[in-house]
């Protein structure tokens, strides 16, 4: 029986997430990409708080890979002011290219370790 596209991500999710935990010194980077928005989240698994998170709804205009990066940026400043200087990466199922291979270069030029 073939399986949808949200099913194979689904089971590659549980996967990752078997795998990454968040802890308060290096909580989780979680992506979410819908069809039109990134959005990013770094989470504290221990306690199951968000300890910050951006989208790339009100950021910068161009191309997705473009909004993609300046997200990665904005993350890695709201991290730091949370004192946050290491993460886990979550990619959430997704391939880790385009837009959430974009978020993740942002965060490390941003100066978050992972």
């Amino acid at each position: 029986m073939a399986k949808t596209k949200l099913q194979n991500r689904a089971r590659i999710k549980r996967g990752i997430r078997g795998k990454v935990v968040g802890t308060a010194e290096r909580p989780r980077l979680s992506v979410f990409r819908s069809n039109r928005y990134l959005y990013a989240q770094l989470i504290d698994d221990a306690t199951g708080h968000t300890l910050a998170s951006v989208t790339t709804k009100g950021g910068v205009e161009g191309t997705p890979i473009e909004q993609g990066r300046d997200a990665g940026k904005r993350l890695a400043e709201a991290a730091k002011a949370a004192g946050v200087e290491a993460v886990v990466f979550d990619r959430n199922g997704y391939r880790y290219h385009g837009r959430v291979q974009a978020l993740a270069e942002g965060a490390r030029e941003g100066g978050l370790q992972f």
